[in-house]
């Protein structure tokens, strides 16, 4: 009975703070008469609950005869009885303080608002903590062309990411993410870092440095590469730009889309300066022609860019699908494994990214492949053209299914069905690519590969992996960047890689 009516007391002092809170017009004629009237009856009421705890009907029909009165009186003159309580809870949202909810309930045809209280923490922001860590080593073997060509390529163990995140909401439309790593040159450097601002005109809007939308290789995580790394075509992607991107997809997520507005170069720190240009464009659009889930489903998609460089300059080239990057000695700087083709930095005034992919994923099997077409109009020279792309296919070994990432428009993560440890083995796949990339147009001498790679991937469990990778790369013709231009050269490379993530 004391706690009761001490919360009731509580609930009385609640009432009158709100109720002097600009309610009633000090110039209405007999307002104090009235104000005294509604005190004495608040009074009454906010020892409702104890006296309600008694048998007394007359004493509980007359609490009832006393709040219509109020109520009427409060009509009477104009007071809304939900206004306190919605004044109340909007200036303590404004605030960012505790909002208190006051539910409605209807007596007699007239809405009234209790005077108990339900006090509600605010959800926002929220956070999450997550990162992943892979480590690589790798081993070579060059014929002696391919030696001429790109010099002697050092064996090597590296940390080829490591990366620390933290993601969240704001509030109920507002997310962001912000995610550095500590292995990428720059040590530390901007990775994903965007806000979000969703449910804009039927689509969304992130502003930040993030993966541009161009190429399904490009979307697709690192932690889910069936590979160690994206094929020979990835020096065509804009990727990582500071930018403005609206992007969305249809009701069924069978179709999605994305334009954006982005700075370019953009460094390690997501800055870019200079006024002579310094634009770009990126865009995609993606739809399943086929869904029946793990039972088959066809994607289609398509993209292009456009960029001009503030810098005004251009430059494709790429390493035979590894990046090793370690210290060669104390004080002596670090060894990486070289690019087997490289046009060079060319002047040019902007540039053209075409991109067709099809992917696929029925069962056990999946696959997917992209075409990509680049252009460029250099200044003082005429216009140069580049290509690339690459096939791809998985199997798995022990029954699981590689899902679609229907939000993303892309191949998703694969989850084993029975975990190492415990007498599951986890899961296993089997995969192979052919990727190919030409930089050699008119007299720009970038050279030309093919790549070959073999795949063998342990997944223990559905955030810890092993990747082993065996690569053989037909130098066709080296680049004239680096020295003589060779014909047929060739390399192999044996690497692996341990990664996890939460």
């Amino acid at each position: 009975m004391h706690n009761c009516c001490h919360q009731s007391q509580k609930n009385f002092l609640m009432r009158r703070h709100l109720l002097n809170h600009d309610t009633f017009n000090l110039c209405r004629p007999h307002l104090w008469s009235r104000l005294f009237l509604i005190f004495a009856i608040l009074l009454v009421l906010s020892y409702a609950p104890c006296l309600a705890q008694s048998d007394n009907s007359e004493v509980q029909e007359k609490i009832k005869a006393l709040q219509l009165q109020l109520d009427q009186l409060k009509e009477a003159h104009g007071i809304e009885v939900s206004a306190i309580p919605e004044r109340a809870e909007k200036q303590i949202q404004q605030t960012g303080a505790e909002s208190y909810i006051y539910p409605e309930q209807e007596v007699q045809g007239f809405s009234y608002v209790p005077h108990t209280l339900q006090a509600k923490k605010s959800e926002y922001p929220s956070v999450r903590l997550t990162g992943f860590f892979q480590a690589d080593a790798g081993w070579f073997h060059q014929d002696s062309a391919n030696r001429t060509a790109v010099g002697d390529i050092q064996d090597g163990a590296d940390f080829r990411r490591a990366r620390l995140a933290a993601t969240g909401d704001v509030w109920n439309n507002v997310g962001y993410m912000l995610e550095m790593d500590f292995a990428f040159p720059g040590r530390p450097s901007f990775m994903d870092v965007w806000l979000d601002v969703r449910e804009v005109a039927g689509g969304n809007i992130r502003i930040g440095q993030f993966r541009q939308p161009f190429g399904m290789d490009a979307l697709t995580s690192v932690k889910e590469l069936t590979f160690l790394e994206r094929g020979l075509p990835f020096t065509f992607l804009p990727f990582r730009q500071i930018s403005i991107m609206y992007y969305g997809r249809n009701e069924d997520e069978s179709t999605t889309w994305a334009i954006s507005g982005f700075r370019n170069p953009t460094d390690t720190y997501g800055g870019n300066v200079g006024d002579n240009g310094g634009f770009g464009l990126a865009s995609r659009v993606t739809t399943l022609l086929v869904d029946h889930g793990d039972d088959g489903l066809l994607h289609l998609g398509g993209g292009y860019s456009f960029a001009d460089p503030s810098n005004n300059l251009v430059r494709y080239r790429n390493q035979p699908e590894f990046n090793d990057s370690q210290s060669a000695a104390p004080g002596v700087g670090t060894v990486a494994v070289p690019a087997f083709v490289d046009t060079g930095a060319m002047p040019a005034n902007n540039f053209n990214h075409f991109n067709l992919e099809l992917a696929t994923s029925t069962g056990s099997f999946h696959a997917q492949s992209e075409l990509f077409y680049a252009t460029t109009n250099r200044i003082g020279a005429s216009r140069v053209s580049f290509s690339g792309a690459y096939t791809q296919a998985g199997y798995l070994l022990t029954g699981e299914s590689r899902p679609y990432n229907r939000k993303a428009g892309v191949l998703g993560r694969i989850k084993p069905l029975e975990p190492f440890g415990n007498g599951g083995i986890g899961a296993w796949e089997i995969a192979g690519r052919w990727s190919y990339l030409d930089l050699n147009s008119k007299n720009i001498r970038g050279g030309r590969i093919n790549n070959l790679t073999f795949g063998l991937n342990w997944y223990l469990n559905n955030h810890t992996k092993f990747q082993f990778n065996y690569i053989h790369a037909f130098l066709n013709k080296s680049s004239a960047i680096t020295g003589p231009v060779i014909n047929n050269s060739n390399a192999d490379l044996v690497a692996f890689r341990a990664q996890v993530d939460f």
